[in-house]
């Protein structure tokens, strides 16, 4: 395990901490995949949040933006 991967899990175990254990590996996992496509998810979310959206219609518009890769990704 890298140290950038071992930092990496620990801010997912702080940052979701509220999350059950399961699901915050999957999606430590999914995110170690291709962590370009996280970057531009996020930074599309946060560039709809600052236009005026509320998060979770940004959040929910840019997921079904990547709906494709998102699928492909997780059958990976």
């Amino acid at each position: 395990m890298s140290i950038q991967s071992f930092l990496f899990n620990q801010y997912a175990k702080w940052k979701l901490k509220d999350v059950p254990e399961a699901q915050r590996e999957q999606m430590t996992e999914l995110i170690a995949k291709d962590p370009e496509l996280f970057k531009k998810i996020g930074e599309e979310i946060e560039r709809r949040k600052k236009g005026g959206e509320s998060e979770m219609k940004a959040a929910m518009e840019v997921m079904k933006k990547y709906r494709a890769e998102l699928t492909v990704l997780m059958q990976k």
